[in-house]
């Protein structure tokens, strides 16, 4: 019996319970489900990661602070291109990154969400769109193809911004959270800028590279900072679009932690943009103020002690650089004013060989040896301190009327916005349009080929859009926003 016991549990798989068997058979069946299962879910768990709110604010944040600080690099970089006015380089930064990884979350939320009703009307700028198209057009055209390209690209990833935003941002709240993250990067920009000015030695900042130009030291002369940005214009012309915007601020009906940044960005970015002692920057922020007053002074019942305050606290700023002021505006600038005419000149010789299509975007610097003139030998050469002359020389006439037109429309959209009389949205929009007012007066006199500008200036474009729907689609303005709840 006990042998025969033996052969029984020997028949029975080595168990004297027949139940174990058959919960062990059933697990072994319930593994390779469970293993498929997971499998599935560790391989979507980045993609649905993507459609958490919070990661979306990261990576929009991150491409709104990639502007001040520059969080990347140029594939294929050539230094002596960069020396003409070319951009040398393939620019690739954190904002590309986190512009895919925002794509990715928004086709997944549209394959979600299947239902018409729950989607918006698509927004897209035509004459962005026409714009784009030209620039792609003037590659076939270009001496230097790969420089074209590179210029192209860095437009494109520009657009596809630009979409992003003005359809995807929907509520107060997000636009809230945009225009805080870039008053909060102007912040700490200007930091950095006004600690440069004391140490006064170019290097690194968290391993980005720093600008520090010198001017005149022997008499007594000043150093014009860049910080991480770009060159001292570039910063100032950051600065005179972001300055606008916080000036806005003051006049909307926030809380005082949003109130109180935006006077440290008034107060420290007014340093920081005097010390880029750009000409230019300092007309653009004069203009926008200018016309800040004017819309201002429009409305009725408005207390004039804001914009006083804003003007003493500007004041009183500027000083102590009295002098440095005045000799920057008044003195002897060694000839640097006067070297953007013959530029201007060059330009419109290369403009009169290449009227329709350009020359090809981003090949200004490397067409004009063939239209120099012997003033030239020992002048000033580089790209033409002009953007509207430089695009109408890459681009063509056609190319020159679309980036108008697509100025001239993100002022409307302001206007617009303006006239609504929202108590946040107004006052934010009259802030952007005036900026942007300023900063086509600062494109008479610079290129402005580099991606931080563009990528605030679509970006801003892009805000003006979005705002004038929330105040103008009453389905906007009901429908439930997840970045509002997380807000």
């Amino acid at each position: 019996m006990q042998v025969l016991g033996n052969d029984q549990t020997a028949g029975t798989g080595g168990s004297a319970y027949p139940h174990d068997n058959v919960e062990f058979l059933s697990a072994s069946r319930r593994l390779p489900s469970l293993s498929a299962n997971s499998f599935i879910v560790a391989l979507l768990s980045p993609f649905l990661a993507l459609t958490r709110v919070s990661v979306q604010k990261i990576l929009l944040a991150v491409i709104i602070l990639d502007i001040p600080f520059q969080f990347g690099t140029h594939l294929f970089y050539d230094e002596k291109l960069e020396d003409f006015g070319a951009m040398g380089g393939l620019s690739i930064s954190a904002a590309t990154i986190a512009l895919a990884g925002l794509y990715f979350s928004w086709f997944i939320r549209r394959l979600a969400n299947r239902k018409p009703e729950g989607r918006r009307p698509f927004h897209i700028s035509r004459p962005l769109l026409l714009y784009l198209a030209i620039i792609a057009i003037s590659v076939l055209v270009a001496q230097d193809t790969s420089l074209a390209v590179f210029e192209t690209c860095l437009f494109l990833e520009s657009f596809l911004l630009y979409v992003y935003v003005a359809n995807c941002m929907r509520t107060r709240q997000e636009v809230l959270f945009a225009v805080s993250v870039l008053l909060a990067g102007g912040l700490v920009e200007a930091l950095v800028m006004i600690i440069l000015s004391f140490t006064g030695v170019p290097g690194t900042i968290w391993g980005l590279p720093t600008h520090i130009h010198i001017e005149a030291v022997e008499r007594g002369g000043f150093m014009r900072i860049g910080g991480t940005i770009g060159s001292a214009n570039t910063a100032a012309a950051y600065f005179s679009i972001l300055l606008s915007a916080a000036v806005s601020l003051l006049f909307t009906k926030l809380g005082w932690s949003f109130k109180l940044l935006a006077g440290a960005v008034l107060g420290f970015g007014g340093i920081a943009l005097l010390l880029t002692f750009s000409r230019g920057g300092w007309i653009a922020l004069l203009v926008s103020m200018i016309l800040f007053g004017l819309f201002l002074g429009r409305q009725r019942g408005l207390s004039l002690r804001a914009p006083i305050a804003v003007m003493v606290i500007l004041a009183l700023l500027y000083l102590p650089f009295g002098n440095l002021i005045s000799a920057r505006l008044l003195g002897d600038d060694k000839g640097s004013a006067e070297s953007r005419i013959p530029l201007m000149n060059l330009a419109f010789r290369i403009f009169e060989d290449n009227p329709i299509l350009g020359v090809g975007a981003n090949n200004f610097s490397v067409v004009m040896g063939r239209y120099l003139t012997p003033e030239f030998r020992h002048g000033f050469l580089y790209a033409v301190h002009d953007k509207y002359l430089l695009v109408l020389t890459e681009t063509g006439i056609g190319g020159l009327f679309a980036f108008l037109a697509f100025l001239f429309a993100a002022l409307r959209r302001g206007w617009q916005c303006w006239n609504l009389h929202d108590n946040f949205l107004s006052p934010l929009a009259l802030g952007f349009m005036v900026g942007i007012a300023g900063h086509m007066v600062h494109m008479n006199v610079d290129i402005f080929r580099g991606r931080p500008i563009q990528q605030l200036l679509w970006l801003v474009a892009a805000l003006l859009v979005a705002m004038h729907r929330m105040g103008t689609e009453p389905s906007v303005l009901s429908a439930p926003s997840r970045m509002a709840r997380d807000f």
